[in-house]
């Protein structure tokens, strides 16, 4: 079964208004080799819980770890390759924001063993890009995903849509321009409005809006329209690829594989002798790094799952892909018979033997499907 590694960089140049990840701002700088020891540090704790382990993905997720040295990020691939077997064809994933400052690493992030960059272009339009908060142009992105191009074997070119006041119009055009450019998989997905968040507040107070449901559907489905028509699959409700360039390390998640996580407010699962468990690590920066240091880890969370918990957050996950998840008798028993046939009724989902999918009129509603389907 795969297994992947996850390590968070919480760090970033500033905090986008739609941003809820677990993301920090330090004008001051930041001492990137310490938390470079703190991640290899609790990266080995992870391996005594794990135990040996053939790695088929690493994925470096933030905050922004395009603002990590190249130094740290081979410091890192160097002690998952020293703690466990890294598959000879792992991906080994970056996410990168387009700033001309962070694309000129690419090539020292190559050097240190990354094969994968996702870029965060999020806009072809600047005046979206500076209402998201985002510090690059849409001309300097294009040319940071270019330069991730020529330097890294995969790409993915990512990009957020039902942003305030976008048409159907404004987004063909924004997606057939960024379809001419990808490598083989995008990154798609709708925005939304996070608890907690700058836009959270501005809707709230009525002085942000966006698309009401049946625009925001028709953006959706003119996504699977162009996409499709540009042989680009969506394998996942927001991912897109040609075959052989799906995202190996999401698709851990989602089919509902083991993976170790270290970072400021890092997730992990992990089969052990005692079953099936969820770990979460503190999520304040400096925090996390001086307990790591301290104790070998920072985990504020450690929940032995019981198996229709686990069984719940594999369907979770799974109707998410295009494949669907296969129902064995502990799921069977969490999920309510008569609506699984009313779903299918509809044409939500699709049973295929023992395995489930949600059709894409499914995926567009998949909260509401995914409410009905759980006792």
């Amino acid at each position: 079964m795969s297994f992947g590694v996850y390590v968070h960089w919480p760090f970033c140049m500033a905090k986008c208004p739609y941003c809820d990840f677990n993301s920090h701002v330090r004008h001051g700088g930041v001492d990137a080799a310490s938390f470079a020891d703190a991640l290899v540090r609790e990266l080995s704790f992870m391996r005594g819980l794990s135990g040996p382990r053939d790695v088929t993905s690493v994925f470096f997720g933030g905050g922004t770890p395009s603002l990590m040295p190249p130094s740290a990020v081979g410091q890192v691939l160097a002690a998952v390759a020293a703690l466990w077997t890294v598959a000879p064809d792992a991906a080994v994933t970056l996410e990168a924001n387009p700033t001309s400052v962070e694309a000129a690493n690419f090539r020292g992030y190559r050097a240190a063993g990354v094969n994968r960059v996702s870029v965060g272009v999020q806009a072809l339009d600047d005046a979206d890009l500076a209402a998201l908060g985002r510090r690059h142009t849409a001309q300097e992105a294009l040319a940071a995903f270019r330069l991730a191009a020529s330097v890294f074997p995969r790409t993915s070119f990512d990009l957020i849509y039902a942003r305030p006041d976008q048409t159907c119009a404004a987004w063909r055009a924004e997606l057939s321009r960024a379809l001419h450019e990808q490598q083989g998989h995008m990154k798609l997905y709708q925005l939304t409005i996070e608890e907690g968040t700058v836009f959270a507040d501005r809707h709230a107070k009525g002085t942000l809006s966006v698309p009401g449901e049946e625009t925001a559907a028709d953006l959706y489905d003119l996504t699977q329209e162009l996409t499709e028509a540009a042989g680009l699959h969506a394998y996942e409700v927001s991912n897109h690829a040609r075959p052989g360039h799906e995202c190996r390390h999401n698709l851990v998640y989602w089919r509902g594989g083991d993976y170790a996580g270290a970072g400021p407010g890092a997730h992990a699962r992990l089969s052990t002798a005692d079953g099936r468990r969820a770990f979460v690590t503190e999520k304040h920066p400096e925090t996390w790094r001086d307990r790591a240091m301290r104790d070998g880890h920072a985990l504020v969370e450690d929940t032995l799952l019981d198996p229709g918990a686990s069984a719940v957050e594999r369907l979770l996950m799974g109707l998410r892909l295009d494949e669907g998840v296969r129902l064995d008798e502990t799921l069977r028993a969490r999920i309510d018979a008569a609506a699984l046939d009313s779903l299918a009724d509809g044409g939500l989902i699709v049973r295929d033997g023992g395995t489930i999918r949600a059709t894409r009129e499914g995926r567009r509603v998949l909260d509401a499907v995914l409410r009905a389907l759980v006792r």
